[in-house]
């Protein structure tokens, strides 16, 4: 059986800062850091020690923090991956969320919705997003190891479930998995009938009172 652990980054400098993320390249909070070695726990009990383990991680810092703490714990070298980064709000990354929220420009109900020009320049728009995000997920999915651990994030996160459970990129225009900061998404395919599963998704339990 094929396990992916899906790891959104825990608390970061952009959350208590106000500022849009996307890929603004901010750090992990000192809570943060306390919630990545929370994770690092969590896996450790999750994945069977006798078993070979990989991790592939976005290169933003706050990203590559959290995997340095997972790498620590369970003795693996972190494998940088850009296509896992978070979605680019262009322009507006680093800027307080305000600006962003008075420019930004939502998709329609019906109509376009994957090539949506977002109103901010620079942003990527869901095609775009998706398309790196699947290309990740083949790339990782192409290996031969049988537990694999990604440490990606949020709005990242729809498009890395949706390439793991094969849905067209066209048919991912409405979809949205929500993830909570610090969340573990657990994915598994048997090896009979190759059925992908979401076990489960973001679970924050491991997080108890470092929230």
């Amino acid at each position: 059986m094929r396990t992916l652990y899906v790891v959104t980054h825990p608390e970061a400098t952009h959350h208590l800062d106000g500022v849009v993320g996307g890929q603004f390249d901010s750090d992990l909070t000192a809570l943060g850091q306390r919630q990545a070695s929370a994770i690092a726990d969590r896996l450790a009990e999750l994945i069977p020690s006798d078993v070979d383990v990989e991790l592939f991680t976005s290169d933003l810092k706050r990203t590559a923090q959290t995997a340095e703490a997972i790498a620590t714990k369970l003795d693996l070298t972190p494998i940088p991956v850009s296509d896992l980064r978070e979605k680019s709000y262009g322009i507006a990354g680093g800027k307080p969320q305000q600006w962003l929220n008075d420019r930004f420009i939502f998709p329609p109900a019906i109509g376009e919705r994957m090539h949506h020009d977002e109103g901010i320049e620079g942003a990527e728009t869901r095609a775009e997003l998706a398309q790196r995000a699947y290309r990740a997920v083949d790339q990782i999915l192409a290996r031969e190891c049988r537990h694999q651990i990604i440490v990606t994030h949020g709005t990242a996160l729809t498009f890395v479930v949706a390439a793991w459970i094969r849905m067209p990129i066209e048919s991912a225009d409405y979809v949205s998995f929500r993830s909570a900061s610090g969340g573990i998404t657990l994915l598994r395919e048997d090896d009979r009938y190759h059925y992908r599963t979401v076990e489960s998704l973001s679970n924050t339990s491991h997080l108890g009172e470092n929230r």
